[in-house]
Order: C-alpha cells, then structure tokens, then sequence
C-alpha cells in the first residue's frame, strides 16, 4: 500500500509523470489498497494557481487531502475540516441539514465589527461558504488552508481572515476510463443534555414546595401516584436518515483528460416532520494541452440543486429563542405530567388554552408548530460554477495565463403559517381591535426569490527562468477583476382561507377588509399584501506583482506588492498598496547537516501588510461584497416632526466619509521538518496578528444629534504558537500504524480604542479579548435565608448588584483559546482502523438554557433540573440553590452563574472497515472495494451540560446541535 501522509503543514499533492495532478493514480484511489511504491515529490498549491515544492515554500499553509472528505455524512466539507490544520477553527453551529452557519476562524478574530470567514476559493474562482452547501465533498481533492501573509497576501483586501482554496479532482494524461462508486447510508441521533430533568413526580414536589402549578392542589400520595409522565424529547424527536451515492469516471488521453461525476445526497434532520435536506450535483472537469505543449487549457463546470426544509423561525444565524417555536427548548422544558397527542389541530389547542402563550400548556401549542403540514416551508438553490483557465508559453520561461469563471446562484423560499396553525389562530384571535373588529382569518405566506452573479477575471504574465545550475527567478504581473450582481424580491400574503388556501400556490387568500377606526382617523386594514424588491451591484479591481529567488535550493526569497481597488470608500481613500515578503533557510543543504538524521530541516520568516474592506460582519449565506453599501453616504428616514407634524425628512445613519480600509500586519517564523527516513514529520509556527484601524464608534458631539459614528479607530492583537506533527510508528509489508497530532494558541487583546464598551453582558474594552464577558461573580447560597449571594465591585459580599457598575472583566469569551486535533491510522491485512478527534479548550459560553431550567419564576409554567430539589429552605440550609422564593434571582443573569466552560474534545470521526485483496477480484470487472462503518460526532467529553458545546453563539437556547450519526458504506471501483 501506498500510504500518503494525510496533513501536511504546507500541503501535499502528488504528481507522477509529465503533468502536476491533485490526483492519486486511479488505481490508488482507494486509500487501504495495496500499491506498489511509486516515488513521489511534494507539491504545495497556493494562491492564483501558484506552486513550489514543500522544500522550497516560504508560507505558512497547511493542505488537507481527498481521504479527510471521503464518506462523511455533512452537508458542508467544512465540518470534515474540524480538527485537522493548526489555527484552523471551525465550529459548526447548526445542526440543521442543509444549514450554512459554520463558523471559520484562522488564527483569531481579527476585527471587532467585521466578520470573521476567510475568503474561499474553488479552482480558482471566489466563492463563499454556503456555496459548499452544493459542493459534492467527494469531488474535492484538497483543501489548502493559507494562513500567514506571505501565502495570503496574493489575495489582497479579501484574505485579511485567510484563504481556503479548494481544488477538484482532475482526471489523468494517457489513463484508461475508470468509473467508481462512493455510497453509504446512515442513522443520525440528538445528542443528550446533562442538565438532569425532572421527571412527573419530582417537577409535581417541586410546584408544591414553591405552592405553584398543578403540584401546589395535590397531596403527597396524589404526586406519587401521578400516572402521566412525558418525554417530550421523545415526542419531538426522531431518529435522522442519511444516505450519499456518487458515480465518478476518469479517463485520459495523450493530450486531454476528463473526470466526471455525479452525486446525490439526501438527509432528514432529527426533528419531527420539518428539517431535511435534498441535493443533487454534476461535475465535469476537463483538461488538455496542445502537441507541442505550449498551449494548455482547462474547462469546470458544477451544476447543482437542492431543496430543505427548516425548522420555523430558524435563520441561518439561529433558532428563535421562542419558547413556542423551538423544540430544543421544549424537549427539556415540557411538563412532563401533561400528556401528548390529545390534541389533533391547532383550533383544539386554541380552544384548550387560548392566547394564553406563556400558560403550562403552552408545550401543545409547539407539540402543534411541529405538525406536519402546520409550518409549511421549501428553500430551493440552483447553482452554477463554471470556469476557463488558458495558458500558453510565449517564450521557454514567459507563459501567458488567463483564468475566467463565474458563480451563479438563483434561491426560491416559500413558508407559510397555514391558517389552521395554532399560531395562526391565536394572533388572529388575540390581534388588535379583535373585539370590535373580528379578524378571522389568520396564516401568513412568504415568497422570496435571490438571484446572485459572480464575475471573477484574472490575467497574468509569468516568468520562470533558471540561471546557471543554481539561480532561478519567476515571477508574475497580474491584473484581477470581480464584479457581482444581486436581485431580490419578497412578498407576504396575510389572511389565509383554510378551505381553499394551498401551500404554495399563490391562491386562497382573503381580499383587504377595511374597519372604522373607533379611535377614528384612517380606517383600520387587514390582509394587505405587501412586497419588496432590491439590487445591488459591487466590484472590486486589483494589479499586482510576485517575485521568488531561490539560490541552489538552499536559500529563497519571495516577495508580493498588491495594489487594491474599492468601491465601498470615497475616492481618496478607494485605493491601497499592500505586500509582503518572505524568505526561507533550508539548513538540511548545508554541508554541515550531511549524514545528519534529518531528511528535511527548514527554517522560514515572512512579515506582510494586508487591508480589509469587508468591515461589516455578514449573516451566513450572505456575500460579504453585497453589505456596507452605504459606509460613507448618510441615509435618511421620512417620518413626523415637532409637534408631530407630518412630512419631515430625518438622518437615520450618519456616514463618515473618512472611512477606509482596516489594515493587517501579520509576522510568522516556522520551522519544517522531517528525518528518521520520513518516519517523523511536522512543523512549529509562531506568529503576531495585528489589525490597525479598526472599524469601530468614534465619539460625537451630542450637538450632532447623536453620541458616536462608525470610524476608524483602535488596534487588536492575535498572538500564537502552533505545532503538527505525524509519526509513522510501523510502516510494513502487512502492518501500518501512524499517529498524528496539531495543536494551536492564540491570544487574542485589544490594544487601543477610542471608546471602550461600558454597558452589556459582553464588552470590547483595551487589555481584554474580543466579546468579553463582562459580569459579576456569582458566590452561591446565603445560609442564612437563601437568597442568592454576588460580589460587588469592591470585593464585598451582597444580595444586590448593579449590572453596570458592579459587572467586571472576567478574561473570557466564547472563542478558544486553544484547539487543535489528533488521531490515528491503522491498517493490518487490508482491515483498518481510522480514528480523528478534535478539541477546544479555554472556551466559554452562557447557558441560558439552564438559566431556564433553574428558575423558580417558571415552575408551573415550564419542568426544571431536578437539581432545583437541593434548593434552599429552612429544613436545608446547606442547599446549593437559591430558595424557591428568594426575591434577588432576577439579577443572576447579570452574574456568571450561569457562566460555563464549554471546552471539548470529541470523537469526530471513526471509521473500521476492510478493502478486499487483489486475489479476490482478479477475476471480476471490480478494480478494487471497501465496506466500512463510520461514526461522525459519536463521544464528546465537556463539562458543558447542554446538547452540544460546539456551536459558536453567545448563548445557547437557539442552537440546533450537531447530530451524532453512524454510517455503513462501500467504496467500489471498475
């Protein structure tokens, strides 16, 4: 077997033959099949089609190959990526299939307004993260992750965050048609909560101690025998299916090759009835040359398509923290001695509890919303991506290059809140004026159509010259150009008819009613239709030049000067000159090292200047150039004057034309190794983030009319140090075993702002961390009445805080400071046994989830943790709760009480399976086969008590959490 090293700092690819290929011959594309050792060299792939060999690279990257992509049952592959670069963060903060929220971080969060995401890149062309949402994970060959300026830089004011540039497979010169098969099929389950819920008898014994609810009427033997108790876990709950089939070809002639494929994945979510998510994908890849070699060209095409279903009132940022739309709340929350299923419609749940929204039979009126039928909703995509790259060799060393592509994504949404939805009913029933004016019918209908044009251009001229035996020069000019285009339109239709209304359709609505006011004025309306439409177009040019030395492999210098182009600021500040520079030391050349146990020891340094022109953070699923439009001009807002005079024109947003670009300057120093005859690899890399000119608030004068503008302003700093490491403990004939681990740090301060934060749970102020808590400490119980017992600002027990001044730096936000992944490799006659894990640490997170739980406020409306028993009383002092009827509970969410380290590690991935011998299918048309069983997200070890520690949010009620899933699959070629 031919066993490739799975992460490499600086990225690995792998070519034979006359061409570079991201590509393992066909004959290895199944990973635990036996090979005869074919000499390899390394390729690293960086930015705008750039390539060096691993000994030769001055960046900081790391590359991640096909095999950590393969099988794996997530919508995006950049769940797959969890654990497996150094620096690379990722936190994956729905659940929901189909969802896009996956939050990317790359070495620290560098801005306090922008967001986060780095640029993405796929053969070339920008994309962004939901675009893998339609991404067929098997298609992809590598995922290089650029981290510092030296590897990002080339990207200019779009890679202030870093880069992840993904390539696809390609077929293979002078290869033979080979078609594969990649399926699996697998059962997905929700994930436990620790927060210790009580059961019929215990919440009952509860509600009479604190003499509310159901349990304050009934006696001891009553409670006892209290038959009725409901896991509404189960009710709301269900086992989630997934299952993958892809077919792929390959085949190449002397001057042209092609890979194709086709894919389809489909997976129901764990929540009953409402969440799924369908795609199907078409890929075509085609490569050739001319006969003499000068000219080459290259031709993609993706086609792609999906539908899903959502949960009701989940975006792509979270659920909604509404107690009666969200289930992950109600599976906990639910009383359970109320029973399920005795209602069948939302017009018996009206008439059951009414309006009364926040009643302790309010669990029917969500057990309803998740009726099937109840929440009608679809969300379809179409995508295309398509792309042209030419080439052609002027001269030995001056080749011409030219690369086009676009990205095309149109989106239809349609949801409705039928009219015989609980929901519907009650707010028609409940509406304003609906004793004088009847309202009966209820429901709404949303329609939204997106359209999204991307337009990506890029012209080069390269150089590459070798003189002498040692000296060799290439360099680049290039010119980039991106232009993109948006349409949307929305409408809503209220006043849904249940006798003819049909999800979906377009029809059954009820025409305007119009009332008397009894106030008088205008007359009151009811069931207008409303709509919406926009369009916004963005662009961005860039021209900029690429150097690299290199002196008898030993020494290298390379360097990049970037001139920028942006359409968001005025003209004096449109444009930006940015650049880096780096060089590297292969000290292993050096006569010195000769017999030494290195096979490869390399020293590196770059230090470059990057600008940000995305300085407004951006939900997910949005493209950060289509926000911050109107940065330097101010809007105005029609309304009513003094004296409530009609007509008057106010400024809703002053601007400031004096905005501009945040800038990045980014040190790294690494070390790359191997020695003992590959058998120990790895690297080391420290480096200094520092991002100046902050987008923040300036102060105003309130003679403006307001107290501050967004400016540029402040200084934020990101410090760290990350290792990885690969070992290669047995490498023979029958028997393979390696282990691998990465690790990163990153501090993460602020160093200078105008103004620091003096208000919130959460605060940017200079010395701290981005987003830091800002609460006071919680002591616990007072023995002596039960009320709940918090320090103030001087240090002194009090019953009594002020969430202002008494709140304190805690040093904490919801950001790790450390992460990273290991795991194994084993292999032993064709069985084999793959392990990964990931972990963060230093991490921490409000759980307002169990700030619900353990609120005495609530009992009789909402189950609480039966640790809520061990409450103070009289009977117990020693208890570790506030009393049921302390009176200062309302100020623990000013408190960290509820504060909690959500650090993890878990059991990512795990995969057993076995690849049938040579000797078994010599006979057959089968090439080569693989059965595994595989488990994504099977065992997490936190301290954190709610369904998952992983999702990055400040708070943890509106979370759907990962699903853990176990798969079984076969990999078949022919």
């Amino acid at each position: 077997m031919n066993v490739k090293l799975r992460v490499l700092t600086a990225g690995v690819l792998f070519f034979t033959g006359q061409a570079v290929f991201a590509q393992k011959k066909p004959s290895d594309t199944l990973k635990h099949k036996e090979a005869k050792e074919t000499k390899i060299d390394e390729v690293v792939v960086l930015g705008y089609s750039k390539v060096s060999t691993k000994a030769k690279d001055v960046t900081a990257s790391t590359t991640v190959t096909a095999e950590k992509f393969e099988n794996r049952p997530t919508t995006s592959f950049l769940n797959s990526l969890q654990g497996e670069a150094p620096g690379l963060t990722i936190n994956s903060t729905s659940g929901q299939p189909g969802s896009g929220k996956i939050d990317v971080i790359i070495r620290g969060v560098g801005s306090l307004s922008a967001g986060s995401e780095p640029l993405y890149v796929i053969d070339g062309i920008i994309s962004n993260a939901t675009q893998y949402r339609n991404l067929n994970d098997s298609d992809i060959e590598s995922a290089s992750i650029l981290k510092d300026a030296a590897a990002t830089s080339i990207y200019g004011n779009r890679a202030a965050n870093g880069v992840i540039v993904i390539n696809t497979k390609r077929g293979k010169y002078n290869s033979p048609m080979r078609f594969s098969y990649n399926g699996f099929t697998g059962v997905s389950f929700l994930p436990k909560t620790d927060y210790n819920m009580s059961n019929t008898q215990q919440i009952l014994t509860l509600e009479k101690r604190a003499g509310a609810g159901l349990g304050a009427t009934l006696t001891d033997a009553q409670i006892n025998n209290y038959a009725v108790n409901t896991d509404w876990r189960k009710v709301f709950f269900n086992a989630g299916f997934t299952q993958k089939h892809d077919v792929a070809m390959t085949v190449g002639g002397q001057n042209v090759n092609l890979y194709s494929s086709l894919g389809y994945f489909d997976q129901t979510g764990i929540v009953s009835n409402v969440s799924d998510f369908k795609r199907f994908t078409f890929r075509n890849n085609l490569n050739g040359k001319s006969e003499n070699g000068k000219f080459t060209y290259g031709a993609q095409v993706a086609l792609s398509f999906s539908k899903r279903h959502q949960l009701d009132e989940e975006t792509n940022a979270n659920i909604s923290n509404n107690s009666i739309q969200n289930p992950l709340h109600g599976a906990n929350a639910g009383l359970p001695y109320l029973q399920s299923g005795i209602y069948q419609n939302g017009w018996q749940v009206y008439d059951a509890i009414g309006t009364n929204f926040d009643g302790g039979k309010n669990i029917y009126s969500l057990e309803d919303v998740l009726r099937k039928g109840s929440m009608p909703n679809e969300r379809t995509e179409t995508g295309i991506v398509a792309n042209i790259n030419l080439a052609y060799k002027l001269t030995n060393y001056l080749t011409l290059n030219h690369k086009s592509g676009v990205d095309y994504k149109y989106q239809e949404t349609n949801f409705a809140r039928a009219p015989w939805n609980y929901l519907a009913i009650a707010t028609a029933a409940g509406g304003a004026n609906a004793t004088v004016n009847p309202n009966p019918f209820g429901g709404i209908e949303d329609f939204s159509k997106t359209r999204e044009f991307n337009y990506n251009a890029i012209t080069s001229l390269n150089f590459n010259k070798t003189f002498g035996d040692k000296h060799t020069i290439n360099g680049g000019v290039y010119l980039d150009y991106l232009k993109v285009i948006y349409n949307g339109t929305s409408q809503r239709r209220t006043g849904l008819n249940p006798i003819n209304w049909v999800f979906g359709a377009g029809t059954g609505y009820v025409d305007p009613v119009y009332y008397a006011n009894p106030s008088g004025g205008s007359p009151i309306v009811y069931y207008v239709p409303s709509a919406s439409a926009s369009k916004i177009k963005a662009g961005a040019l860039a021209y900029f030049a690429t150097v690299d030395y290199d002196y008898d492999s030993k020494y290298g210098v390379s360097a990049l000067i970037r001139r920028d182009g942006s359409y968001r600021f005025v003209s004096e500040n449109k444009w930006a000159t940015f650049w880096s520079i780096a060089g590297r030391w292969n000290i292993d050349k050096e006569s010195f090292m000769q017999g030494s146990i290195f096979d490869m020891l390399k020293l590196r340094a770059s230090y470059g200047e990057q600008g940000n022109q995305n300085i407004i953070a951006v939900t997910a699923g949005n493209n950060p150039m289509l926000v911050g439009t109107n940065l330097v001009r101010d809007t105005y807002v029609a309304g009513t004057g003094y004296n409530n005079i009609a007509g008057a024109l106010g400024v809703g947003v002053f601007a400031n034309p004096d905005v501009r670009w945040e800038r990045l300057a980014q040190t790294n120093i690494g070390l790359d190794f191997r020695l003992l005859n590959r058998r120990l690899e790895g690297n080391i890399d420290v480096y200094d983030k520092t991002t100046k000119d902050l987008y923040n608030d300036i102060n105003l004068s309130a003679i403006t009319g307001t107290t501050s503008i967004k400016g540029n302003n402040g200084k934020l700093q990101n410090r760290g140090v990350e290792v990885l490491l690969r070992y290669n403990i047995i490498q023979n004939q029958n028997t393979k075993l390696s282990i691998y681990g990465n690790t990163a740090y990153n501090k993460n301060k602020i160093l200078s702002l105008v103004k620091d934060d003096i208000a919130g749970s959460t605060r940017n102020v200079v010395g701290g961390p981005v987003d830091q808590w800002f609460l006071a400490p919680y002591l616990g119980v007072n023995p002596a009445n039960g009320q709940a017992l918090y320090e103030d600002i001087n240090g002194n027990p009090t019953e009594t805080i002020n969430n202002t001044t008494d709140a304190r730096a805690t040093g904490k936000n919801m950001y790790p400071v450390w992460s990273g992944g290991f795991g194994l490799n084993f292999e032993y006659k064709g069985v084999f046994v793959d392990a990964h894990f990931t972990y963060q640490a230093k991490v921490w997170k409000y759980d307002n989830a169990m700030q619900w739980l353990y609120d005495p406020s609530s009992i009789g409306t909402w189950n609480q943790s039966a640790d809520m028993l061990n409450a103070w009383s009289p009977t117990n002092v020693t208890g570790d709760i506030p009393s049921l009827k302390a009176t200062n509970l309302q100020l623990l969410g000013y408190s960290d009480r509820f504060l909690k380290d959500a650090s993890f590690v878990r059991l990512k991935n795990v995969s057993i399976g076995y690849s049938l011998p040579k000797s078994v299918l010599q006979n057959t048309f089968v090439k080569g086969m693989k059965v595994f069983l595989q488990a994504e997200n099977l065992i997490t070890w936190t301290k954190w008590r709610g369904y998952d520690p992983e999702p990055n949010f400040t708070y943890s009620l509106s979370v759907y959490p990962n699903m853990k899933t176990v798969s079984l699959g076969a990999n078949i070629e022919f």
